[in-house]
């Protein structure tokens, strides 16, 4: 990054005066590569439903007796997931076991962290806190790449907080860091070399142990714990699948085409039930230094200087460097992290294919013993995707049970609607009272075979969305997080928004699974496999929200639930589930008219209560919420905030979370306005991205 956020080079960020409502120039530069001012990656001429309809009604009939089937299976599950509910408290029940009174939106000027009354917050860790007591204190004006590999990584989003199994006061946290702001961690620009490397050692992951004094208390993170560990640019991973040893992976620093220098870019991800971490690598294409070639822009990739600039400090990020050609197609996949063993070397997953993972989430099948990933590519227009292991699960055979994701079937995803004919763009609900359908799990890959036409297997791998292309499915609208419930097996998604839908020329039309044109706002779909197994090739599906204000000027809808009665809610984006089966989603942006801070949500999925949003928090000015983990058992709840006061400087800070803290080391009085504190007091704290913990 060659650019500070002042007013006057400000004006060199492509998107500021393209982003609407709170989303910011500065995350779109460095988070998305400016992704809305480039041609849509996805260019393919994939069918849609106002163009297919009698295929659409054929195919519906084709599946009439597995869909009908499904819907059986549904009810069924509804009703052992309303058994399963614990006393007190049903699913999506306002009476469970983590009660809060809603809060309000917040305003997005505001520089404050806010909870439900009764409930307090604190940070568990922050940016630059040292892992290990070789390490040294966190200081931004003199940061090392040498101390920022032993200290807490910069943005961090996906999160697991895993208390020990056999020691409930001890546990582990795992978090990922998906990217850096270089105008907020340093005061001069252009980089350094040396500041380059720092920001190299500032993305990965890091995995911290924990201690507390009670169940249900806070923690703290233990410096020099036996688990930690930081995961960095530096860090060697191993590719496993079939993609692995592919003359596509090769580089002329790894000839065998089997060892990877790092990761970035790790979005989400999820926690395996054998006790490992996935994670996404998800807009890798802003970090490399393209060639131009049609591979790359497909994933985006630009034949230019990168806004990042690694390609100054290490030529692997620089496809035209003779040997680095193939280096950026080593990235984008599903790494997995085995927590408990610090010196295990990770591994890159190419049977679950290679794009924007914004995560991977397990469900085990208690019939079959196979084992389902769900991953989304997030991106205008990707689609989603499903991983089914050719191996079953083997209960307390940790080490076979890592060796699943390296061999089975990659499926991608198309969804028909009922009433195709009826979807106009608006977002409003059709006559039929649903948005609903069904839908095909379309198979790319069986082992180590590939069955799309004219593609190897290795091809398919690295060049999933070009595979993808080539069997028609569903273009979405941004598919994020999606997770299958622990409770239903039902999956949900999160589809954040895209504002291209039905804008005319070559983007796709509105469809029944995405309704709406120039879709600010999002919505959440909720996927039913049929007879509820994860090796399902159809399913039946229906949006859970159409999402935005009710007050505003957009339709909405939660499920039939008073919208009257809902916290307003736009562009969800990571999902998560308490131990009653509720859901909890988490926000990034709001469209130009709600302009309010980002924030976590509860939401009922059975009921009465279907479809009720009610707010948890909102984070600081210019975050984003991300990586939610519910312990509502305890009472406790976690998030990530990540980029908090985005739009600011090293000079002029936008936000002083989480420290808040002047020169004699008071809080801030809440509302009170941080320039003029600053100014008054000269403030110590900078923004700095943290691990929130939540707590009665």
């Amino acid at each position: 990054m060659t650019t500070q956020n002042s007013p006057q080079q400000r004006r060199l960020l492509p998107m500021l005066n393209h982003v609407r409502g709170k989303r910011s120039a500065v995350t779109c530069a460095l988070k998305c590569n400016n992704a809305c001012l480039e041609p849509t990656p996805n260019c393919s001429d994939n069918h849609y439903f106002k163009d297919v309809i009698e295929g659409a009604i054929s195919r519906r009939a084709m599946l009439g007796g597995v869909a009908g089937a499904a819907l059986v299976v549904g009810t069924g599950a509804t009703s052992q997931n309303s058994a399963y509910a614990a006393p007190g408290g049903v699913p999506g029940s306002a009476n469970g076991k983590l009660k809060f009174n809603p809060i309000a939106p917040v305003a997005s000027t505001v520089d404050d962290f806010n909870v439900p009354s009764g409930f307090k917050w604190e940070p568990i860790i922050r940016w630059g806190d040292p892992l290990f007591s070789s390490a040294p204190e966190f200081d931004i004006n003199n940061q090392t790449a040498e101390a920022q590999a032993q200290q807490f990584g910069y943005n961090n989003d996906y999160l697991t907080v895993v208390p020990d199994p056999d020691n409930p006061l001890r546990g582990i946290l795992v978090n990922n860091h998906e990217y850096i702001n270089p105008a907020l961690m340093f005061p001069n620009s252009p980089l350094s070399v040396e500041q380059l490397r720092v920001c190299m050692m500032a993305t990965g992951l890091a995995v911290v142990e924990l201690e507390r004094k009670k169940v249900g208390g806070p923690w703290n993170y233990v410096v020099d714990g036996r688990r930690n560990r930081r995961i960095t640019a530096d860090t060697t991973f191993e590719l496993d699948g079939p993609a692995a040893g592919s003359d596509l992976l090769k580089t002329k620093a790894d000839p065998e085409g089997r060892f990877v220098s790092g990761t970035n870019s790790n979005c989400s991800g999820g926690y395996t039930p054998w006790g490992t971490v996935l994670s996404g690598e998800e807009k890798f294409d802003g970090f490399f230094f393209g060639r131009g070639t049609d591979e790359e822009k497909r994933y985006g990739i630009k034949n230019k200087a990168t806004s990042y600039g690694w390609e100054r400090a290490d030529d692997r990020f620089n496809a035209n460097v003779p040997g680095f050609e193939n280096e950026a197609q080593r990235f984008g996949y599903v790494v997995e992290v085995d927590p408990e063993e610090p010196t295990s070397t990770p591994r890159k997953h190419t049977a679950l294919g290679r794009f924007k993972h914004e995560g991977a989430n397990i469900h085990v099948d208690p019939k079959t013993g196979k084992v389902a990933a769900y991953m989304g590519d997030d991106q205008k227009f990707e689609y989603m995707y499903k991983f089914v292991s050719s191996k079953n699960y083997i209960e307390g055979d940790r080490e076979h049970n890592k060796t699943l994701l390296s061999e089975g079937s990659l499926f991608v995803g198309r969804f028909t609607g009922d009433t195709p004919s009826l979807i106009d763009g608006s977002g409003r609900l059709p006559e039929d009272g649903e948005f609903d359908g069904v839908g095909e799990w379309i198979q790319l890959t069986d082992g180590n075979k590939s069955l799309v036409p004219g593609m190897s297997i290795e091809e398919v791998l690295v060049f999933t969305r070009q595979a993808a292309d080539k069997m028609n499915p569903t273009k979405m609208d941004r598919p994020e997080d999606v997770e299958p419930s622990p409770y239903t097996g039902k999956i949900y998604a999160a589809l954040t928004n895209n504002t291209d839908r039905g804008m005319g020329g070559t983007f796709a039309r509105p469809d029944e699974a995405n309704p709406r044109a120039n879709n600010r706002s999002g919505h959440v779909i909720e996927i039913t496999e049929d007879n509820n197994r994860v090796d399902a090739k159809t399913f039946t599906w229906n949006l859970l929200l159409v999402c935005g204000d009710p007050a505003g000027d957009e339709p909405v809808y939660f499920a039939g639930y008073d919208p009257a009665r809902v916290s307003p809610i736009s562009c969800p984006d990571n999902v998560a589930f308490d131990s009653e089966g509720n859901l909890w989603l988490t926000t990034d942006g709001a469209p130009d008219k709600i302009q309010k801070n980002d924030g976590l949500f509860k939401v009922g999925l059975e009921g009465a209560n279907r479809g009720k949003v009610e707010q948890f928090l909102s984070v600081p000015r210019e975050a984003e919420t991300c990586g939610p983990v519910i312990h509502d058992q305890e009472k406790m709840v976690y998030v990530c905030v990540q980029h908090p006061g985005e739009d600011g400087s090293f000079a002029e800070p936008h936000s002083y979370f989480p420290d808040y803290v002047n020169k004699k080391n008071k809080w801030f009085k809440k509302g009170q306005a941080q320039s003029t504190l600053a100014e008054k007091h000269g403030v110590l704290a900078h923004p700095r991205p943290s691990v929130v913990q939540i707590y009665r």
